[in-house]
Formats: structure tokens, sequence, C-alpha cells
């Protein structure tokens, strides 16, 4: 009889540290799943030959009760106690997921919850209340958690850029820098620009003229959910909205995308300039001028460019 124990143990021994002929595969260990469970899901995806062995070494060592739940990626050839490191770690796959610099909520939200990766209904945040950049998140995350997460990375940079504002800024609140931040977004993705677009704005709202910001007709058409699909006509600049900053005057109501970090930061530290206006210069960047004659000049200019396109 000890022969033959001493024979099981010694099968078991070599067995935890014999590699299974399995190929890398990706497992779920479903939340509150049963070693018995987790043991099964091994072995019907063939990463491992015995489960009653993997429950008896788990059983033995102690381990049954910190056996973590999630998705994992098995590497191929591994040994049962390589097996067992794996998901005692917790180490789950993490699924990113990016909003887009300038993207609205809507947009986002719609991404999310068409993600097989995650699950649960979620309301649209408030526009402009999420941090463009890409954040990682574990299978079966749900939808809500993933916009609290954007919505604190938000509200910290935001603050700081408040605080860290420039000395006499025109702004009187955080919320009137995050939608200023948000037009800065949506009309130049080039970040050495955007303390320029963000002074011809700012001098703007100081001369009593109105902002003439093209992105928040385009927001005022659309409502945030979907591009507008060509150019501006003349007409749309007459569209009834408290968005149209051809028509009122000062700052939108709300954010009208979610602005970057570069963008909050050029709200709060504009260029000194004088600059009224600015036009695309064709090569994708903008061409700025402190007096309408040279703007004019510079709108010919454009125009030349775009017609030749």
């Amino acid at each position: 009889m000890i022969a033959l124990l001493s024979t099981f143990a010694g099968y078991v021994a070599y067995w935890f540290q014999h590699p299974q002929k399995n190929e890398k595969t990706t497992i779920f260990i479903e939340k509150g799943a049963s070693l018995s469970q987790i043991a099964e899901t091994l072995s019907q995806y063939e990463i491992l030959n015995s489960p009653l062995l993997f429950k008896v070494v788990v059983y033995a060592t102690g381990v049954s009760q910190k056996l973590k739940a999630g998705e994992y990626l098995i590497p191929p050839s591994i040994t049962p106690a390589q097996l067992i490191h794996i998901l005692k770690s917790g180490e789950v796959i993490l699924h990113g997921v990016t909003l887009i610099e300038g993207e609205t909520c809507h947009r986002l939200v719609e991404k999310i919850t068409s993600n097989a990766h995650f699950q649960g209904a979620c309301e649209t945040p408030e526009e402009g209340a999420l941090l463009p950049e890409t954040y990682h998140f574990p299978h079966g995350t749900e939808c809500s958690i993933i916009l609290s997460r954007m919505q604190k990375a938000m509200a910290h940079a935001l603050e700081e850029a408040w605080a860290e504002r420039c000395d006499n800024h025109p702004l009187g609140s955080p919320q009137e820098l995050l939608v200023l931040a948000s037009i800065i977004e949506k009309e130049t993705s080039k970040t050495p620009e955007k303390p320029l677009v963000a002074a011809v704005f700012l001098n703007r709202l100081k001369q009593g003229m109105p902002l003439q910001a093209d992105p928040t007709v385009i927001y005022a058409l659309t409502n945030g959910r979907e591009g507008l699909g060509r150019a501006l006509f003349r007409g749309d600049l007459k569209f009834e909205s408290p968005y149209n900053t051809y028509l009122y005057r000062g700052l939108p109501p709300t954010p009208i995308a979610n602005p970057s970090l570069s963008s909050l930061k050029a709200a709060a530290h504009p260029a000194n300039v004088a600059y009224l206006y600015f036009v695309a210069d064709g090569s994708g960047g903008h061409a700025f001028s402190e007096t309408l004659g040279d703007h004019q000049k510079h709108h010919a200019n454009w125009r030349k460019i775009r017609d030749k396109k």
C-alpha cells in the first residue's frame, strides 16, 4: 500500500511539472465558478489532460479559494504548476477602449455598448465629461465602470488645468474652460496651433465678437451624434441653436466634444498674440491674422488651394 501511494505521489509530482500538449488559447473563468467547473473548463479547452489530478493538487496545496475569475491567455505546453500560478495571479487579459480626441460622448457610448468584451447599459454622460486616451479593462467590465473612470480622469485633468491657468485669465470657471477646450479640439489637431486658436477665441470674447466657430454649427446640426458628412453651407450658419456661435455671442452652453489634455492646457494658457482670425492654409494647419483685411487675403488663398483639389 505504501509503495502504491508512493508511486501515485511520484506520478502526480511528475504530472504537476510536466508540460501539457495544449495550443495557446484564451479561457474565461466565470465569477463564482467551483473548482470542478474550472477543471472542466480547462479540460474542454484541452489545457489539462486530467481534471481529477488538477483538483487533487489544488486541494492538496490549499489554493482552491485563491483561483481568480477572469479571462486568461494560456501559453502552449504549459505545466499544471504554471497554470495554477496564472489562475492565482489574477493577471487577466485587458481590453483597450480608446476615446479619440474630439469624439463625442454619444459616439463613445455606441462604441462601448457594441463591444462584446463589455456589458451592461449606460447613460450617455454630459458632453465633455470624458478625457480622451486609451483605457484598459478586463472582459465583462460594466459600461458604467468604464465611463466612471473616464469621467474621473477628466475631472482631475480639468481641475489641474484650471488651477494652473495663466494670470488674469478671462474665463470665469472650469466649465467655461472645458467648453473652450472642446472648440479648440475640433478646430485643429495640431498641438502647436492650439494656444493660437485659444487666443483667437479669447480675444473675440474680450471684444464682444461672435466666435463664429464652424464646429459649433456642426454640433448644432447633428447634436453630436454623427459627422455632418459634408462641408457647411452658407445657410447652415443661420441654423437656430444656442450652439450656433455665428448667431449667438459668447461660448455655447456646453462642450461640443471631449477635448484632449493638450486642448485643456491651450485653453488655460493661450498664446500672447492679438490674432482675431484664422483659416485653413492648405497644409493641414491654419493662417492667423489680426485684421480682417489680412484674413480675407488668407481666405482667398485657401479658396484657390481648395478649388484645385
